[in-house]
């Protein structure tokens, strides 16, 4: 899954700089997200869990709608691989800041916007980093195309150290 995820990546219409960030130690997504995300030298950062991949249009979209919109922060949505969308209320609904909800990591971010707020390990760090963005008055905004792939497998690790392959 690793291969496909990095290939998902090097396959964008848009040059990309990458950082590959393993959680080797097993402290968890959040935790290991912090690791990589401290050396993101670029003006915006996107997120790529190893189980999961990429449209190759995927951050071509994502740039270009927060040039648009102006935007902070996008989050666009995902098709399923196993499973099924546990949140398909949320689609094409515009983002309110009055009643925010989970968007899942796979998100456009200003790098400067994400290094100030960070993440946490345990469970639960992808809404709480989207809570803090909204508590620092980021502009997020919703792209509702679906422009990446959720794998959902036996070994999802839901954030928690020592679990999958996060």
């Amino acid at each position: 899954m690793l291969e496909r995820a990095v290939s998902s990546v090097r396959a964008q219409t848009v040059p990309v700089e990458h950082v590959l960030a393993e959680d080797i130690h097993h402290v968890g997504a959040g935790i290991t997200r912090a690791h990589g995300l401290a050396l993101v030298e670029t003006e915006w950062t996107a997120f790529l869990d190893s189980d999961d991949y990429l449209d190759p249009d995927h951050v071509e979209q994502l740039l270009s709608c927060a040039a648009e919109t102006g935007a902070d922060y996008v989050y666009p949505w995902f098709r399923m691989d196993g499973g099924s969308d546990p949140f398909p209320m949320f689609f094409g609904k515009p983002w309110d800041n009055s009643a925010p909800h989970s968007t899942t990591v796979t998100i456009l971010v200003r790098t400067d916007l994400a290094k100030s707020i960070g993440f946490r390990g345990g469970y639960g760090e992808d809404y709480t980093f989207t809570l803090n963005c909204v508590d620092k008055g980021a502009k997020i905004v919703h792209l509702p195309r679906r422009t990446w792939t959720w794998t959902h497998h036996g070994r999802n690790s839901s954030g928690q150290p020592g679990r999958g392959d996060a």
